[in-house]
């Protein structure tokens, strides 16, 4: 049998937060080697799991789950999406413009198929989480990045994207809370994207899953709570606020001046019947994850464990010669520079997981120009971020 070649659409995609060294960590692990993961935002791996009540409200629910139900999901959950939307002033949602999906990837993916065409262009925030990008190609797209530069805390400026819109240009996207640098945006910053949107015709689609994770006296304020005319859909899941990432929920929500958007919907509705529907038990935890308790404002305050995780990576940058950060807002990561010239993040990560047993994620991997970042995640204990941080530390004096 002659060798069977992959899609060369995949030339230009990645995905190095499970990849060739995510890959070469298992295979360590499987020579006995201890692995320190800091590469993957997975909460239930790192002691904190789904809240109680959501997976009683499943396991209540369980009879109900055998069948398919409607390719947009259930209705009680979509009607608490709408709820909590309501509840944050948002009045333009409407509980037949939300998709329930397996997971905001899948829902990205269904998103980006429905709306390009080839050749068409996608602002994208650099550093960026990668899905974005890969799902832009994987679908005919081209992505132009945006630059978030570390000297502005990582948050955009509206003029600089403004400069990047062509013709071609379809669609931009906002990741805040960030994911990789954990900036928060201002609330002008978001209105005026807003505002170059609506002057260029452009989609914006607002991934906001790390809505209430945010630190000190930052706020997240929804992008669609700012401009109730404009056209867009937002993001979010269960995944990170309520910690259930194996559940696989996610939803979008159509919101503002939906009146041209009906061909947009139809199509997303085409390809949510084509995929049957999403996992229907994660389904019913929806509603009562929205409702009620936060818990997640118990782990985003001091004593919390993200708050004192949070804290030990930024005591512990500050005390490195060879590293500086930008101190996390929002999300569950941090972006850490290198302060070295001519360093090479891919290289590094590699050394760092031979020799130390620790995994990382290049900057470069998430779509930045500079090589001289890494992002770990905020999930681990304080006392072990802190010994892996100080390690990292020792390890760049020699590289």
């Amino acid at each position: 049998m002659t060798d069977l070649p992959a899609s060369k659409k995949l030339l230009n995609v990645k995905y190095e937060i499970r990849g060739d060294l995510a890959r070469r960590a298992l295979e360590l692990e499987s020579n006995g080697s201890v692995i320190t993961y800091l590469n993957i935002g997975n909460p239930g791996n790192y002691g904190l799991g789904a809240p109680e009540r959501i997976k009683q409200s499943m396991a209540a629910n369980i009879a109900s789950c055998d069948a398919y139900t409607n390719q947009k999901g259930i209705f009680p959950a979509r009607e608490a999406i709408i709820m909590q939307q309501q509840s944050r002033g948002i009045m333009t949602g409407d509980v037949n413009n939300i998709f329930m999906g397996n997971g905001v990837s899948e829902l990205i993916d269904i998103t980006l198929r429905a709306l390009l065409n080839d050749g068409d262009e996608v602002l994208i925030p650099s550093p960026d989480y990668p899905l974005w990008t890969a799902a832009t190609i994987l679908n005919g797209g081209k992505p132009v990045h945006y630059p978030c530069h570390s000297a502005n805390n990582f948050i955009p400026v509206p003029t600089d994207i403004e400069k990047l819109i062509t013709p071609r240009t379809r669609a931009l996207v906002l990741i805040n809370p960030n994911n990789p640098t954990g900036s928060v945006y201002p609330k002008e910053v978001v209105l005026d994207i807003c505002k170059i949107c609506k002057a260029y015709d452009i989609l914006l689609l607002a991934d906001e899953i790390y809505d209430h994770m945010t630190y000190d006296d930052h706020h997240f304020i929804p992008a669609s709570s700012i401009d109730q005319n404009l056209t867009m859909i937002s993001f979010s899941g269960l995944s990170k606020v309520y910690r259930a990432c194996g559940y696989r929920v996610g939803w979008l929500s159509f919101t503002g001046d939906i009146s041209k958007a009906s061909g947009l919907i139809n199509a997303i509705d085409l390809l949510a019947a084509l995929r049957l529907c999403s996992n229907v038990p994660g389904q019913w935890a929806v509603q009562t994850a929205l409702g009620g308790y936060q818990s997640i404002g118990d782990l985003v305050i001091p004593g919390g464990r993200l708050f004192e995780s949070r804290r030990a990576i930024i005591d512990t940058v500050m005390e490195s010669a060879n590293l500086s950060l930008v101190s996390p807002a929002g999300a569950m990561y941090a972006f850490i520079e290198v302060k070295k010239d001519n360093f090479d993040d891919y290289k590094f990560a590699l050394a760092l997981l031979n020799e130390e047993h620790i995994l990382v994620v290049p900057g470069r991997s998430f779509n930045y120009s500079e090589s001289n970042a890494f992002r770990i995640t905020m999930l681990p204990e304080p006392n072990i971020l802190k010994s892996c941080i100080q390690r990292i530390d020792n390890l760049i004096s020699t590289f």
